[in-house]
Protein backbone atom coordinates (compact mmCIF):
# COMPACT_ATOMS: atom_id res chain seq x y z
CA UNK A 1 0.00 0.00 0.00
CA UNK A 2 1.32 3.45 -0.85
CA UNK A 3 0.52 6.59 1.01
CA UNK A 4 0.23 10.23 0.10
CA UNK A 5 3.15 12.41 1.28
CA UNK A 6 2.59 13.63 4.81
CA UNK A 7 0.15 10.85 5.65
CA UNK A 8 0.47 7.70 7.74
CA UNK A 9 0.43 4.30 6.07
CA UNK A 10 -1.05 1.14 7.56
CA UNK A 11 2.44 0.28 8.86
CA UNK A 12 2.40 3.33 11.13
CA UNK A 13 5.24 5.12 9.35
CA UNK A 14 4.66 8.52 7.81
CA UNK A 15 6.01 9.70 4.48
CA UNK A 16 7.28 13.21 3.89
CA UNK A 17 9.27 13.89 0.73
CA UNK A 18 9.98 17.53 1.50
CA UNK A 19 13.52 18.65 2.31
CA UNK A 20 14.46 18.35 5.97
CA UNK A 21 17.22 20.97 5.58
CA UNK A 22 19.38 18.67 7.73
CA UNK A 23 22.62 16.74 7.29
CA UNK A 24 24.55 14.47 9.60
CA UNK A 25 26.96 11.67 10.39
CA UNK A 26 27.05 8.53 12.47
CA UNK A 27 30.25 8.24 14.49
CA UNK A 28 31.76 5.20 16.16
CA UNK A 29 31.13 4.98 19.89
CA UNK A 30 34.82 5.00 20.83
CA UNK A 31 37.28 7.44 22.44
CA UNK A 32 37.82 9.56 19.33
CA UNK A 33 34.15 9.50 18.40
CA UNK A 34 33.25 10.80 21.86
CA UNK A 35 35.74 13.67 21.66
CA UNK A 36 34.44 14.74 18.24
CA UNK A 37 30.81 14.44 19.38
CA UNK A 38 31.51 16.42 22.56
CA UNK A 39 33.08 19.20 20.49
CA UNK A 40 29.97 19.36 18.30
CA UNK A 41 27.48 19.39 21.23
CA UNK A 42 27.84 23.09 21.98
CA UNK A 43 27.58 24.28 18.40
CA UNK A 44 24.53 26.15 17.16
CA UNK A 45 21.95 24.10 15.20
CA UNK A 46 23.70 20.81 16.04
CA UNK A 47 22.08 17.86 17.80
CA UNK A 48 24.17 15.00 19.22
CA UNK A 49 22.44 11.75 20.18
CA UNK A 50 24.24 8.94 21.98
CA UNK A 51 23.28 5.33 21.28
CA UNK A 52 24.86 2.14 22.70
CA UNK A 53 26.91 1.44 19.58
CA UNK A 54 27.07 4.79 17.78
CA UNK A 55 26.78 8.56 18.10
CA UNK A 56 24.61 10.64 15.76
CA UNK A 57 25.59 14.21 14.93
CA UNK A 58 22.90 16.09 13.00
CA UNK A 59 22.86 19.69 11.88
CA UNK A 60 20.55 22.21 10.29
CA UNK A 61 21.77 23.34 6.85
CA UNK A 62 25.44 22.43 7.40
CA UNK A 63 27.94 20.76 9.71
CA UNK A 64 31.63 21.63 9.88
CA UNK A 65 34.18 19.35 11.51
CA UNK A 66 37.29 21.52 12.08
CA UNK A 67 40.37 19.26 12.21
CA UNK A 68 42.56 21.80 14.03
CA UNK A 69 39.97 22.10 16.79
CA UNK A 70 39.61 18.31 16.98
CA UNK A 71 43.41 17.80 16.96
CA UNK A 72 43.77 20.18 19.89
CA UNK A 73 41.12 18.32 21.91
CA UNK A 74 42.57 14.89 21.11
CA UNK A 75 46.21 15.87 21.63
CA UNK A 76 47.38 14.54 18.26
CA UNK A 77 47.11 15.41 14.56
CA UNK A 78 43.60 14.59 13.26
CA UNK A 79 42.75 14.67 9.56
CA UNK A 80 40.42 13.41 6.84
CA UNK A 81 41.49 9.77 7.11
CA UNK A 82 40.96 9.84 10.89
CA UNK A 83 37.51 11.33 10.39
CA UNK A 84 36.58 8.68 7.84
CA UNK A 85 37.79 6.00 10.25
CA UNK A 86 35.32 7.02 12.99
CA UNK A 87 32.43 7.88 10.63
CA UNK A 88 30.27 4.99 9.47
CA UNK A 89 27.48 6.79 7.58
CA UNK A 90 26.44 10.27 6.54
CA UNK A 91 23.64 12.09 4.79
CA UNK A 92 23.95 15.35 2.91
CA UNK A 93 26.65 16.50 0.49
CA UNK A 94 30.06 15.84 2.04
CA UNK A 95 33.10 17.91 1.11
CA UNK A 96 36.56 17.01 2.44
CA UNK A 97 39.08 19.84 2.61
CA UNK A 98 42.61 19.73 4.03
CA UNK A 99 41.59 21.37 7.30
CA UNK A 100 37.94 20.36 7.71
CA UNK A 101 35.02 18.28 6.49
CA UNK A 102 31.76 20.06 5.68
CA UNK A 103 28.34 18.49 5.17
CA UNK A 104 25.61 20.43 3.38
CA UNK A 105 21.90 19.67 3.59
CA UNK A 106 21.26 21.12 0.15
CA UNK A 107 23.44 20.63 -2.93
CA UNK A 108 22.97 24.29 -3.89
CA UNK A 109 24.88 25.32 -0.76
CA UNK A 110 27.80 23.08 -1.76
CA UNK A 111 27.81 24.26 -5.39
CA UNK A 112 31.21 25.97 -5.24
CA UNK A 113 32.85 22.77 -3.94
CA UNK A 114 31.17 20.07 -6.05
CA UNK A 115 30.87 21.63 -9.52
CA UNK A 116 27.12 21.85 -9.12
CA UNK A 117 25.70 24.24 -11.71
CA UNK A 118 22.55 26.03 -10.70
CA UNK A 119 20.32 25.92 -13.76
CA UNK A 120 17.33 28.27 -13.79
CA UNK A 121 13.96 26.57 -14.20
CA UNK A 122 11.82 27.97 -17.01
Amino acid sequence: MTSTPGTTSTSGFSVDRSSSNRCGVTLMNNQNGHVVADMMRGKENVTVTDFPSMIRVDGVRLLTFDFEEISEALGFEFGVSDFEEIMSTHYGRMVHLDDRTILFANPEDAAEYIDFDLVPVD
